[in-house]
């Protein structure tokens, strides 16, 4: 699970306990929260440190992700809060998302490069089978949710113009935050199951009948988001165990990497000992 804003520590795991875990990509935003779930093994990233310390743009989302790797997890359950572009998404709503355009800019998007090169299919860049069991907590729950959508990714930490959130609106886009690139394209990359529960705190700048977004009025959304967001993921992640997968996350390196073998830099492979274990 990484939480995003709003979301710095899980309630009702048993076990819990919060452990430092070293990434040769460099510092994760905080230490990892250790836990079990109804028996299940779970591991927990406040996306911001606890504190909320860091911006979407200084975070090390190539840290993040490996060591969520190194410490065993599978599957990822990205919570995040975002605007919404369409007048059917209002505040309070959750979007299972399932597709992403990415306008961010200063971050560091792959674990691949000069020394070990490769290309990694992003063309339906969620796990479905993940997404089937968000769904499913979220109905049982009656939590107003959403399957399907695409969320803009902007750099930030500035709101939208008012002509911006009407372009991507244009484009299609139903939600609008500054997170989740490029740390779907990571976790991808790491062969891990990924999903995005995106939780709406406002309408961004384009509704001309709700007030333009300022932060206390999205602190005040995104804490009953937590809330729910705290009963969707105990809802939900009993149900991950066993399932199955037909996007066949776990093997998405499989045909990706491109240098030869013997042209490959040995300090850039011993990187990428947890995230492309499988295939090196």
């Amino acid at each position: 699970m990484i939480g995003g804003s709003g979301l710095y520590d899980i309630d009702g795991l048993e076990d819990r306990v919060w452990r430092r875990q070293e990434s040769p990509w460099g510092e994760p935003s905080d230490d990892l929260l250790h836990g079990r779930l109804d028996g299940v093994a779970c591991v927990f990233l406040p996306r911001h440190g606890r504190g909320h310390r860091l911006s979407p743009s200084h975070l090390n989302y190539r840290a993040n992700i490996d060591a969520l790797k190194r410490a065993g997890v599978t599957h990822v359950i990205s919570l995040s809060a975002v605007g919404s572009l369409a007048e059917d998404l209002p505040p309070g709503r959750f979007v299972i998302v399932d597709q992403f355009i990415d306008r961010s800019f200063a971050r560091e998007k792959s674990f691949f490069g000069q020394g070990c090169v490769a290309h990694v299919s992003m063309a339906h860049p969620v796990c479905p089978a993940l997404g089937d069991t968000l769904q499913r907590a979220a109905e049982d729950l009656s939590l107003p949710v959403t399957r399907g959508g695409t969320y803009l990714v902007m750099e930030g930490p500035q709101f939208s113009t008012r002509a911006e959130s009407e372009l991507y609106r244009a484009w299609g886009c139903q939600v609008i935050g500054m997170t989740n690139m490029p740390e779907a394209k990571l976790a991808r990359e790491a062969e891990l199951h990924y999903a995005t529960v995106a939780m709406v705190t406002d309408y961004d700048c384009w509704h001309e009948t709700h007030a333009h977004v300022t932060v206390d009025a999205v602190v005040a959304v995104m804490q009953a988001n937590a809330a729910a967001a705290k009963s969707l993921l105990r809802r939900a992640i009993p149900a991950v165990t066993g399932q199955g997968c037909a996007a066949n996350c776990t093997h998405a390196l499989d045909h990706a990497l491109i240098t030869a073998p013997d042209a490959r830099d040995p300090a850039l492979l011993a990187k990428l000992d947890a995230v492309a274990r499988r295939v090196l």
